[in-house]
C-alpha cells in the first residue's frame, strides 16, 4: 500500500509537516511541487472533472441501505 506524507526539503534536510513514516529506512518517490510566494508548496484543490461535476445524487447514507431488506432477492 502506498502512503503519502507532506514534507519540505530544504538544503538536504526533510522537515515533516504532519505525520511522518515510522520506518527507519524505506524506498521513496519524490514529486516536486511548485512554490508559493510564502515558500510553502501549493495546495492542490480537489475539484471533480467538469464532465461529472454536479451530476452525482446521494441515494442513501453509509449506515443504512438505499432499499428495504425485503426487496433484496439475494437474502431469500
Amino acid at each position: 500500500m502506498l502512503r503519502s506524507y507532506e514534507a519540505i526539503y530544504d538544503h538536504g534536510v526533510v522537515r515533516w509537516l504532519g505525520d511522518q513514516p515510522v520506518e527507519e529506512e524505506m524506498r521513496v518517490i519524490v514529486t516536486i511541487l511548485p512554490k508559493q510566494t510564502d515558500g510553502l508548496t501549493v495546495k492542490m484543490p480537489h475539484q471533480p472533472s467538469s464532465r461529472i461535476a454536479g451530476k452525482g445524487k446521494v441515494l442513501g447514507d453509509i449506515v443504512a441501505p438505499v432499499s428495504l431488506e425485503t426487496d433484496w432477492n439475494c437474502l431469500k
